[in-house]
């Protein structure tokens, strides 16, 4: 197993993070998967011999069970310095206080949570999306207490725009609050809008990235093809939406390739996928998940596979983004005066 540095940090992250919204499976998180004590205790035991560091989860998925489970298996021991992440911000209820970024939320939401998992620390918090009605300056505040206090170690933003990111890093700058140290994002082949402003970001202001959902929803799987019915057992199947697909042309295209090359290395196409994220600038972790054993050691295997140039260079190809303005426009006059983030974008379109 690999270790990165998790942005501006000391703190070292395995390149495969495990990814726990299977377990519990209650409501809607149903479609995903439904582990239970059991079956988590095997994932997470496989996870830990083969290196992995980080254990992700979230204060909603399944109504906190999923929190439970890992609090059970754990059982507030912390086998090879094991990290825990977990989330807050989505709704957990139908009271006026139960979603956002509001202190009274934060506090509680994290005292819940820490109760759940057994644990006196989280070690990774992250704001689980977008609230445009609380002011940063309370948000932040408040990550700033729950860090002095000793309940919770970084912080991280999740589903943020550029510009929500770039505002939350210059309001804990003018206040001496604590800093966002990464980012947790959706990045895909199929998906790498994250390439126009998040990935970027990343590289001028010292984010790390964990890329959650890398195989969109299983689309990049290999069990899919050209004209395909999702099979059952899938969450695509079940009628899970995310992530949303605009070009399916695209989408069967950058599959195909996948599946050419996996055929060529004889690996799976999700290994490839996943392996090609690690290749790119600022990703620290890609969170994998799977319903199987046979399916978390597959995710996590593909940290063996090595893509060579021309591989990249097709992948990239396939896949390769659109140029939005102002993109276009620096591409056709400022390449010349590029830094390193914004060839994060550029470079690829630079003759």
């Amino acid at each position: 197993m690999e270790y990165r540095i998790l942005g501006k940090s000391g703190l070292k992250v395995s390149t495969i993070t495990l990814g726990t919204m299977t377990f519990g499976g209650t409501e809607a998180f149903a479609k995903v998967g439904n582990a239970d004590v059991k079956q988590a205790r095997s994932i997470i035991d496989l996870s830990i011999d083969r290196g992995v560091n980080l254990i992700d989860t979230a204060n909603m998925y399944s109504g906190g069970l999923s929190e439970e489970i890992i609090g059970e298996v754990l059982d507030g021991k912390r086998p090879g310095d094991v990290l825990i992440s977990s989330k807050a911000r989505m709704p957990i209820g139908t009271g006026p206080n139960d979603e956002g970024f509001s202190r009274y939320h934060l506090i509680r939401e994290c005292e819940k949570s820490l109760k759940r998992l057994r644990t006196d620390v989280i070690d990774i918090y992250y704001m689980h999306e977008w609230d445009g009605q609380t002011p940063l300056e309370e948000m932040l505040e408040a990550l700033d207490t729950l860090v002095k206090q000793g309940k919770i170690r970084y912080i991280g933003t999740s589903n943020f725009s550029g510009w929500h990111t770039m505002k939350a890093l210059a309001t804990s700058r003018e206040n001496g609050y604590q800093r966002f140290v990464t980012q947790q994002i959706h990045y895909t082949l199929e998906a790498r809008e994250a390439e126009y402003e998040l990935l970027p970001i990343g590289i001028d202001q010292g984010l790390g990235a964990l890329i959650w959902s890398p195989l969109a929803g299983g689309l990049l799987s290999g069990k899919y093809i050209r004209e395909s019915q999702p099979q059952r057992g899938t969450r695509f199947a079940e009628g899970w939406n995310e992530p949303p697909i605009r070009d399916w042309d695209r989408l069967w295209n950058i599959v195909t390739m996948l599946n050419e090359i996996a055929i060529q290395k004889n690996v799976s196409a999700s290994q490839v996928a996943i392996a090609w994220i690690l290749t790119r600038p600022s990703v620290s972790s890609v969170v994998i998940g799977g319903r199987t054993l046979e399916q978390i050691e597959s995710n996590i295997s593909a940290i063996d596979v090595q893509l060579t140039t021309d591989e990249l260079q097709h992948l990239n190809e396939v896949s390769k983004l659109p140029l939005l303005y102002p993109y276009w426009h620096q591409a056709n006059f400022a390449k010349n005066r590029l830094s390193e983030a914004d060839k994060m974008l550029l470079g690829a379109h630079l003759s």
